[in-house]
């Protein structure tokens, strides 16, 4: 077995663990500095709108024809033909992509004229698409919706699915993963895009499956809690979330090493326009999703179950009999850093002796 196997073994048996739930407060507090951060960033620098939301052309050069001069010199001259800014960018096929927004139509000819004369290319050699703002207003309208009801559903099924307080630990997570992937586009300057969108809208879904999937744990932990006395509601989250902790690893890891090679080489290396605006959302995203599933969603909901009143009694009783105890000089399993295991609830003394361990004592025949 792989080192990494053997440790997922022990975290699921409960031979080691680390203590994320008890250790939430710190959590919380870098999240919130993310957050911010992001936030700032939006409002300071905002985000670059594709020309599919503001309106405007892109200018193409054919694959065939080669433009010798520099990406900064080709800027130049587009703006200097359009007053407008432009982006400009070397495709892996030899092309140049030369978007400007705020043009309409009858801008548009010149510009290509212009741009084919400071390129020394032909005119015909250029491709001109021409995009309308209000198009791009239906696009960003359509995925306003579509961002509401999935939003909506996710909640009403993990409602019925699980119960509502883990329905509002995912939905804050969700939003949470949201704003730090809004808020690196607008620190990094990447363009908002409609393939931007659809890697938003893809991102919910992987940071969904992480969090269902220790949701689902907690779930069968919680049966029958109350009547035991050996973990608190909080101990037993922290045990299925280490539990589940390397199958979380393992399927962001594998999620990412594809999305980083669109990103890093696809986009970076070969500048690839579209894959891009999809990639660095998905990338942030992935990574933020299973963050948040680990370190936001359910310390989450062990808050939220902690206020119960049941719960709270129940807290009561494991404290008691853990100080009971520690006042006969035996120490008591908490196991508040450990994963789960296999073992039933009971209500049974769970105490360990210090020092060699008493075996019981067998009946002894007379010899004959």
């Amino acid at each position: 077995m792989s080192r990494l196997g053997t440790i997922g073994a022990k975290l699921y048996r409960g031979e080691i663990g680390y203590d994320f739930v008890g250790k939430r407060k710190l959590w919380y507090g870098i999240s919130i500095l993310i957050t911010i951060t992001a936030i700032v960033g939006l409002a300071v620098r905002g985000l670059t709108m594709g020309i599919e939301f503001e309106g405007g052309a892109v200018f193409t050069t054919d694959k065939t024809t080669h433009v010798s001069a520099s990406v900064q010199q080709i800027q130049e001259d587009a703006v200097a033909a359009s007053g407008h800014d432009a982006i400009v960018q070397k495709l892996g096929d030899g092309s140049v992509r030369i978007q400007i927004a705020g043009i309409d139509t009858t801008q548009s000819d010149k510009i290509q004229a212009e741009l084919a004369k400071d390129l020394n290319v032909p005119a015909n050699k250029i491709n001109a698409d021409l995009v309308g703002p209000s198009w791009g207003e239906t696009v960003a309208n359509k995925a306003w919706t579509g961002l509401a009801v999935f939003m909506v559903l996710v909640v009403i099924y993990l409602a019925i699915a699980f119960e509502w307080r883990m329905a509002i630990a995912a939905l804050i997570a969700l939003i949470h993963d949201l704003t730090i992937t809004v808020g690196v586009y607008a620190l990094v300057g990447f363009e908002v895009t409609p393939g931007t969108v659809i890697g938003l809208l893809t991102i919910l879904g992987y940071s969904l499956y992480d969090t269902v999937v220790v949701f689902d744990s907690l779930k069968e932990g919680g049966k029958d809690l109350t009547k035991q006395t050996r973990w608190t509601y909080s101990e037993m989250a922290n045990r299925s979330l280490n539990g589940t902790l390397v199958r979380s690893i393992n399927t962001t890891i594998v999620a990412l090493l594809p999305v980083a090679g669109l990103l890093f080489i696809g986009g970076g290396v070969l500048g690839a326009g579209m894959i891009n605006d999809i990639s660095l959302s998905l990338f942030v995203g992935l990574a933020a999703g299973a963050y948040s599933s680990i370190f936001i969603a359910t310390p989450l909901v062990a808050d939220f179950k902690e206020r119960e009143p049941a719960m709270k009694a129940l807290k009561k009783r494991v404290l008691a009999k853990r100080a009971a105890a520690a006042a006969k000089g035996e120490t008591v399993e908490d196991d508040s850093s450990t994963a789960g295991d296999d073992e039933p609830f009971d209500d049974e003394p769970e105490t360990a002796v210090v020092g060699q361990r008493q075996q019981p004592v067998r009946g002894r025949g007379k010899r004959r």
